[in-house]
């Protein structure tokens, strides 16, 4: 039997993470979750994480320095990010994308899209995929 996948939500908001890890669950996939960047960051560095769940608005470290901290390390680089936030400004996707997310999904989003999406990037994980706004 092959082991699950795991993904790591670092998210602030409590319900918004506790919904996300639910419905990852159900779907098979190992969980784990911060509520800031510098927790995400540790965790990314102590566990085999396939995919990570990225807020942008995070107390202390925010998700664009995440993001940045993740692309420029060596041993997390090849990590897929879908960033996930309520920050729908076309500016905002763009200056994300460009930064190594591969995905950007807007707050809030169906339990189907979120599934779909990850399950998408991970199926496709070590090919070249075009960085994208899911609406």
């Amino acid at each position: 039997m092959q082991k699950p996948q795991t993904v790591l939500i670092i998210e602030d908001e409590g319900d918004i993470r506790h919904f996300i890890a639910r419905v990852l669950e159900l779907e098979g996939y190992q969980v784990l979750s911060a509520g800031d960047g510098a927790t995400g960051l540790a965790l990314l560095h102590e566990n085999a994480v396939s995919l990570v769940l990225l807020d942008l608005r995070l107390p202390g470290m925010d998700g664009w320095t995440v993001l940045r901290e993740i692309r420029s390390d060596e041993a997390l680089s090849a990590i897929p990010v879908i960033v996930l936030t309520a920050i729908a400004e076309a500016i905002q996707r763009k200056k994300t994308l460009r930064m190594g997310a591969l995905k950007y999904l807007v707050k809030p989003l169906s339990a189907g899209i979120l599934s779909q999406t990850i399950a998408e990037v991970l199926r496709q994980k070590g090919e070249k995929l075009e960085p994208a706004v899911v609406e």
